[in-house]
C-alpha cells in the first residue's frame, strides 16, 4: 500500500475530548483503564495527585453501583482489544505454586511468524478488588492496541533499529521493546515504565525470554523511568538511537514531561517513534509541544498495510466497539534535525 506521510500541520481531531483523564478512562475508551504511564512510584520524584484523584473517582463509581451493572461493565469489559496482529497461545505453567490469574502466553506475529515473545498477561476484565485497593495498578492488566501496533511496526521495520533502543511507558509487557530485542540487530534495549509493579512484571518477562534464548547477544534490561523525574532522565541522557512509546499522550500534566524526556534521551541523530490515537486534542497538543521544544515532527496515518486494512474494515462494518478517535494509532516521528525517514513498505 502506498503510505501517506506529512509534516505536522496542527489539524485538530474530528472529535473533541475533555482534558480530564478520568472521563477518558471511564467513559470514552471503554477498554481496560490505561494509565500506567502516570502512576506513581515510591521516592521523591513527582506527585501522586492525578493518580489518586482518578482512582478515588473510580472507587466512588464502583461503590455506588452493583458489580454487574452496565456502568461497571463499561469500565471492566474490553470492547476493542486487538488489531489481530499477534496470535496468543497459552503456555502451561511450570510452577504449581503460581495461583495468580495471570497466565504465560506466547505472542507470535501473524505476519512475521518467525518472531514470538513469552508474556505473562491477563486479557480478562479489570478486577474490581484491585481497583478498590490500588491507585497504581492500571499498567498491569493487558496489552493495549497501540502497543500491539507498535510491536508489529517494529517487526516490519526491524532493519531500521540499531545501537541502543528505549521504550517509555511500556506498561506490564513492553511488547514492542521485547520484539525489537528479539528481531533487530541492536546492542541494547531498555524497557521502562513509571509503575514499579509493571517493571517487576517486565523483569520477569525479560528473564523468561532470555532463558528461552530469544535475545541473542542483545543486552535487555528493565527499569522504572518517570518522565518528570530529573534523576531518571539525567541518568540516561543522550544515550539512545531510538526512543519509542505507545498511547502515552493523554494526561495533560505529563505531556510536556514526555516531550522533554524524549528530547533528552535521544542522541543527536536519534529518532523517536510515538504511536497514539487522536484522542480529541491530545495528539495535536503533544505535537505542538514537541515543535516548541525544537524537535522536527512528522505525522503518518498510513504507515502499515495490515493495520490500515483492519482499521478500514472496522469503519466499513460500523463496529460499535471501534472508535477511530481513540483506537486507531497514528505514527509520529520526532528528530532533533531534519532527516529523510521512509515509512513506506
Amino acid at each position: 500500500m502506498e503510505r501517506e506521510s506529512s509534516s505536522y500541520t496542527g489539524t485538530a481531531g474530528r472529535n473533541t475530548e475533555p482534558a480530564s483523564p478520568v472521563r477518558k478512562n471511564i467513559n470514552e475508551d471503554n477498554t481496560c483503564v490505561d494509565n500506567s504511564h502516570s502512576s506513581s512510584r515510591d521516592g521523591t520524584c513527582g506527585t501522586t495527585d492525578v493518580a489518586r484523584a482518578r482512582w478515588t473517582l473510580l472507587r466512588q463509581v464502583l461503590r455506588r453501583k452493583q458489580v454487574d451493572s452496565p456502568e461497571v461493565k463499561q469500565v471492566s469489559v474490553r470492547r476493542f482489544a486487538t488489531f489481530d496482529l499477534f496470535s496468543r497461545k497459552r503456555l502451561l505453567t511450570q510452577d504449581p505454586s503460581d495461583t495468580s490469574d495471570d497466565q504465560w502466553v506466547e505472542y507470535r506475529s501473524v505476519y512475521f511468524p518467525e518472531y514470538s515473545a513469552l508474556l505473562r498477561d491477563n486479557l480478562g476484565p479489570l478486577r474490581v478488588n484491585e481497583v478498590l485497593n490500588s491507585f497504581d495498578n492500571t499498567g498491569n492488566v493487558c496489552v493495549w492496541p497501540s502497543e500491539e501496533v507498535m510491536a508489529h511496526y517494529c517487526l516490519q521495520k526491524r532493519h531500521m533499529f540499531k545501537g541502543a533502543v528505549c521504550e517509555l511507558g511500556g506498561g506490564m509487557t513492553c511488547l514492542a521493546g521485547l520484539m525489537v530485542a528479539i528481531c533487530a540487530d541492536v546492542k541494547e534495549v531498555l524497557l521502562s515504565d513509571g509503575n514499579e509493579k509493571s517493571i517487576q512484571n517486565v523483569r520477569g518477562l525479560v528473564e523468561r525470554n532470555r532463558q528461552a534464548g530469544k535475545f541473542g547477544s542483545t543486552h535487555v534490561s528493565a527499569r522504572a523511568v518517570r518522565w518528570d523525574c530529573e534523576s531518571d532522565i539525567s541518568a540516561l541522557e543522550g544515550h539512545f538511537d531510538i526512543v519509542m512509546c505507545a498511547d502515552c499522550l493523554f494526561l495533560d500534566q505529563y505531556r510536556a514531561c514526555l516531550v522533554d524526556a524524549i528530547r533528552r534521551l535521544l542522541q543527536p541523530n536519534g529518532m523517536a517513534l510515538v504511536f497514539a490515537p487522536l484522542r480529541g486534542e491530545t495528539l495535536r497538543l503533544f505535537c505542538q509541544l514537541a515543535q516548541k521544544a525544537g524537535l522536527y515532527v512528522s505525522q503518518h496515518q498510513q504507515y502499515d498495510a495490515q493495520v490500515m486494512d483492519v482499521h478500514l474494515k472496522m469503519l466499513r462494518e460500523g463496529k460499535e466497539t471501534y472508535d477511530e478517535n481513540i483506537h486507531y494509532p497514528l505514527l509520529i516521528t520526532l528528530t532533533k534535525g531534519p532527516q529523510p525517514v521512509s515509512h513506506t513498505q
